[in-house]
């Protein structure tokens, strides 16, 4: 029976940098990945995966769920569960992928497919979420939805290129950089939804067509991905600690 790894303690502190850091050999190393901790991965690509035709999941958010969003679901679920089944997503697997973060191994095909789609959404949803606040507040006008339109599938697209050529952290064709790869992934995965949801909040509780509750959403919207980003560039928050290379580690 394998043992779950964790974040163990607080890390060690690197004196040049001031980045926690830890040894890969330090590591807790399991030989399985234990039926709880495979269904909790299964959420987080059902999420993924959904979020995927951003002008839809926009009309999500402004208006509620909708038919062609209920088909939409049901089709993820459906998809995503037939690949966690074989153990085709992230995190999912029988047994852990990586066990040696300098080993040059070959990155799966559903492991590039899974990170690819994840880093647009992340990545686009900012994108699009800080130049609607933008035009919002210059221009006196809200026009998200349209910037949906017009601008999600042409910067989602050529994340997508980038992932399709191997040149985004996870997505590479080897897995030898996965201990830097994994805290640059992980510290995009925590800054984004933080920041997106306080924004939802405050578009929610603020009001519309306002320019300093424009400015308040920005504002906020910005700190949060500066401020969370920086505690995941120092290791602070889970799974972004650099892990210097030693001999086993288990990635997830």
């Amino acid at each position: 029976m394998g043992t779950d790894m964790g974040e163990g303690t607080a890390g060690k502190l690197d004196a040049a940098s001031g980045v926690r850091l830890e040894y890969a050999s330090e590591r807790k190393i399991r030989d399985k990945n234990k039926p709880h901790y495979r269904l909790s991965h299964w959420p987080i690509w059902i999420t993924v995966f959904y979020l995927a035709p951003g002008p839809m999941t926009f009309h999500l958010f402004a208006y509620g769920l909708d038919p062609k969003m209920g088909l939409w679901l049901a089709t993820v679920l459906v998809g995503t569960g037939i690949a966690a089944l074989f153990g085709k997503l992230p995190g999912v697997e029988p047994r852990p992928y990586i066990i040696r973060f300098t080993e040059d191994r070959p990155n799966p095909i559903y492991r590039r497919i899974c990170y690819t789609l994840a880093w647009s959404e992340l990545i686009t949803y900012a994108v699009l979420n800080v130049a609607g606040l933008v035009v919002a507040i210059f221009f006196d006008t809200w026009r998200l939805k349209q910037i949906y339109a017009a601008w999600y599938f042409p910067i989602a697209g050529s994340i997508w290129l980038l992932g399709l050529l191997g040149l985004l952290p996870r997505v590479r064709p080897s897995t030898k950089g996965e201990g830097d790869e994994r805290r640059y992934f992980y510290g995009t995965a925590w800054a984004v939804p933080i920041a997106q949801t306080s924004a939802l909040i405050l578009w929610k509780v603020l009001p519309a067509h306002q320019k300093w509750a424009d400015v308040t959403k920005l504002s906020v919207f910005l700190a949060i991905l500066v401020g969370v980003g920086y505690l995941a560039y120092r290791g602070v928050l889970p799974r972004t600690r650099k892990i210097v290379p030693g001999e086993l580690a288990v990635s997830d």
